[in-house]
């Protein structure tokens, strides 16, 4: 076997495993489905701006389910899920439902403005920090996609690629469910130590 055909070999199999994993990933762990409401933790708050320099936070989506979903435009699997959640947030958003995007370019807007404008992306993506990623846990991986119930907690994790009937059933068990009406929706960012 030739030198050039080994390193086409390693190059092809680094690829399959970013793609099924994620990018930046050192493990791939995936919650297929919903977590019992007992084992629920609160989303925590956010402030982050959006495209336009508006402020949003998460509390703005009280009551809504939410898709919360950690990106990247140099990221493979992530432009795999983005059409998923194009779809998710047209077929759902009259009843309750959500899609923002956190991206976490470094190179901010300049990379990722020209991005959703040519994906026609219809959610709101908002620009991260390391300091948001660390609100939620440290994401390790991208795509890193939160699914947040009607009272604010973490109905589910999906860490890499995962299914669209994944996202999909869950998004759905979620919006069947009414809010408890849960006090102390969003853990206030100053918990985990953000500034």
């Amino acid at each position: 076997m030739s030198a050039f055909h080994s390193r086409w070999l390693v190059a092809v199999g680094i690829a399959v495993s970013l793609v099924l994993g994620g990018c930046n990933s050192s493990k791939s762990v995936r919650a297929a489905s919903t977590m019992p409401d007992k084992d629920r933790k609160p989303a925590p708050e956010f402030e982050l701006k959006d495209a336009d320099g508006k402020t949003v936070r998460l509390s703005d989506y009280k009551g809504k389910v939410v898709l919360l979903d950690f990106w990247a435009t140099w990221c493979g699997p992530c432009k795999i899920e983005i059409p998923w959640f194009i779809d998710f947030e047209r077929k759902y958003k009259d009843r309750g439902f959500a899609v923002i995007g956190v991206s976490m370019d470094e190179e901010g807007w300049t990379v990722v403005k020209p991005f959703v404008s040519e994906l026609a992306i219809n959610y709101r993506i908002l620009q991260g920090s390391d300091a948001t990623a660390q609100l939620y846990g440290g994401v390790e991986a991208l795509p890193t996609t939160f699914l947040i119930d009607r009272d604010g907690r973490i109905a589910a994790t999906h860490v890499g690629l995962a299914g669209k009937d994944d996202f999909e059933d869950g998004i759905k068990l979620l919006m069947a469910r009414p809010s408890a009406g849960l006090p102390g929706r969003f853990v206030p960012a100053v918990l985990f130590g953000a500034n």
